[in-house]
């Protein structure tokens, strides 16, 4: 990052951490790993303030984008990349209404190969329906998580820089994603996880060579309750038919 002395804040082309976190659906912090290890281009002013280029942020989604195209991950396929500015965010109803005719949609946060694609694989198989979206890393699956707000999240315990127990935290004090299900899948048994403890109370967790088995149903009981959630009329009206 540079830290030479730069011109004051240009609104057209520079942001601050605060607006890249909202424009991203991420924590400040989760903002300033991503400046610190160089993914985001940034100054700093007089005052010690981090100055985001816009180009740079950019850049970043672009890159996210070619990737998860790359990797079979058909991410952001239903709108033009988003750029950095307050009026490409949806309001709240234009989010309703995209939500009530889109498939649905999970985001896979897992940095082994291996596990991806034996998820992908169940997926493919159980769950056609579903647009499965895939990171390596807590920050990138966190970027896509703000980005396409999706039914389910799935995250590994063990992953590079910030760890799957901090990422649930986060994820689960956040209001931008109330109301999105969580599925923990993890290598460790039960006694190895009880240091997360702490983070994964309440969640359904899924030990790997469990995930053939024990996956599919779980994503339907969870994508059962996000309908709920999203389409509450719809759930009240099924139960009042008999037929249904």
């Amino acid at each position: 990052m540079d830290h030479t002395d730069s011109p004051a804040l240009d609104s057209a082309n520079d942001m601050t951490t605060r607006e890249v976190a909202q424009l991203l659906g991420l924590a400040v912090r989760s903002v300033q790993l991503m400046v610190d290890r160089g993914d985001l281009h940034a100054w700093k002013t007089t005052g010690g303030h981090r100055r985001i280029s816009r180009e740079s942020v950019s850049r970043w989604l672009s890159g996210r984008q070619k990737q998860n195209q790359e990797t079979g991950a058909a991410t952001f396929s239903d709108a033009p990349t988003p750029t950095p500015s307050a009026q490409t965010a949806p309001s709240p109803s234009a989010r309703r209404r995209a939500s009530d005719s889109r498939e649905p949609a999970i985001v896979l946060i897992e940095d082994s190969a291996h596990f991806q694609n034996v998820i992908r694989l169940l997926l493919r198989h159980t769950h056609p329906s579903v647009r499965l979206h895939v990171a390596s890393d807590a920050v990138t699956g966190l970027a896509l998580c703000g980005a396409i707000r999706p039914d389910v999240l799935i995250v590994d315990i063990l992953l590079p820089g910030v760890d799957g127990a901090t990422l649930v935290q986060s994820v689960r004090s956040q209001p931008l994603f109330e109301g999105m299900q969580l599925v923990v899948v993890t290598a460790l048994d039960r006694a190895a996880r009880l240091p997360y403890a702490w983070a994964l109370s309440g969640l359904p967790v899924i030990e790997k060579h469990h995930l053939a088995r024990e996956l599919p149903p779980t994503l339907s009981m969870l994508l059962t309750a996000r309908r709920a959630i999203t389409h509450p009329d719809e759930l009240a009206s099924t139960r009042g038919n008999p037929l249904a």
